[in-house]
């Protein structure tokens, strides 16, 4: 079973090593796919060492959902993931864990898990559990994190990344996918992923503001669908 990790990227010279060298140490038929944005610092040299790195462009795109279309485009994997470029696999064994889950249930569609949030130290500041979330939970502005999302590639055919978000693309992305009552997903007790904490969605009181004023849009558009 193949897995394609999605990597979209821009100037990140201090965090894209750890990134790389997280999916290098993985076991498994794993490919690690990056889309640089037109780095202007040491990003692109640093991914050039990596031997593992199965396809990489470095073009101007239209923002993250943008580069994670093009990754989802040239991706060959029956299973597809994202591990963005501040970011690392919980473990050296995640994705040997995840494929495990896909090879133990065939009807299985996608799964989800949690995730933690960690400081530039690695120090855990947060747990993210996604146990309890039912596809409800979407209305509150609640979601599985998405980094712990890991789906067959037909689910991805169907369902890309809209661009009119600048920070809430993966939450219209992933209330589609559950709404949408055509596959089956499953919450799995794994820890997938250690996020760094500073992130587009995270990173300062204004996109706090910018990503509910997008969640609140997305919800309402999608009451009017279903009226």
């Amino acid at each position: 079973m193949k897995i394609s990790i999605i990597t979209a990227c821009y100037n990140n010279e201090s965090t894209i090593k750890k990134c790389l060298d997280s999916v290098a140490q993985q076991e498994g038929d794993i490919e690690h796919i990056l889309i640089d944005g037109l780095s202007t610092d040491r990003t692109v040299e640093i991914i050039k060492n990596y031997k593992h790195v199965a396809f990489f462009s470095s073009e101007k795109d239209e923002g993250i959902y943008d580069a994670l279309n093009k990754g989802l485009n040239a991706a060959t994997g029956d299973i597809i993931g994202f591990l963005h470029s501040d970011d690392v696999f919980y473990s050296n064994n995640t994705i040997a864990q995840i494929e495990q889950y896909f090879l133990d249930d065939d009807s299985l569609d996608a799964i989800y898990g949690d995730i933690e949030f960690v400081d530039d130290q690695g120090k855990i500041l947060r747990f993210y559990s996604s146990k309890k979330f039912n596809k409800n939970d979407f209305s509150r502005g609640r979601m599985p994190a998405h980094t712990s999302f890991f789906a067959k590639k037909k689910v991805y055919e169907e369902f890309k990344f809209k661009l009119g978000y600048e920070i809430a693309a993966d939450f219209d992305h992933l209330l589609r996918v559950f709404h949408s009552g055509k596959y089956n997903i499953d919450y799995k007790p794994i820890t997938t992923t250690s996020m760094l904490t500073g992130g587009a969605s995270t990173k300062n009181i204004q996109s706090r503001i910018t990503i509910n004023k997008e969640i609140a849009a997305i919800n309402n558009n999608m009451i009017k669908s279903t009226n």
